[in-house]
């Protein structure tokens, strides 16, 4: 081997496939395409992702439950069992000061702190709603209450 045979055989661009030129190519008649079908017309795009060739595509055939609110406000649930963990005794608890400690996250348009757990610390909450056994335990503590 010399330096003119290094590169024998490897080439820069590799020449289109010409398909539809006749039996002795190898790719004639259908050109590579099958016979028949939707795949073997020209413009031919391929198939919407839930088309099923014809049957009834299964988002039609499971049965439809429920109902989804697309307009209904998304609140985040807060615990207070989470503020008593994260928070020190004496501090204010907001939904910018929830969403830098992780315990907001996600798209919202409100935060909602629920009752469960023990609240020992003395805390200001603000949140656009509370339940009622959050706000009796966060005044219990000796906190605040204030909704947004």
């Amino acid at each position: 081997m010399d330096l003119k045979e290094v590169h024998k055989g490897i080439h820069r661009r590799r020449p289109k496939k010409r398909v539809g030129r006749g039996p002795g190519s190898g790719h004639g008649k259908t050109a590579s395409r099958g016979s028949k079908g939707q795949k073997s017309r020209s413009g031919a795009e391929k198939p919407h992702r839930l088309y099923e060739g014809g049957q009834m595509k299964t988002a039609r055939r499971i049965p439809k439950r429920g109902f989804t609110n697309r307009w209904a406000d998304h609140l985040v649930v807060v615990n207070v069992r989470e503020l008593n963990s994260c928070f020190k005794d004496g501090d204010t608890v907001d939904p910018q000061a929830l969403r830098d400690r992780g315990l907001a996250t996600g798209r919202t348009d409100g935060v909602k702190i629920l009752g469960d757990g023990e609240l020992t610390k003395k805390l200001t909450v603000k949140a656009h709603k509370f339940s009622a056994s959050a706000r009796t335990k966060i005044t219990e503590a000796g906190g605040t209450a204030e909704t947004l």
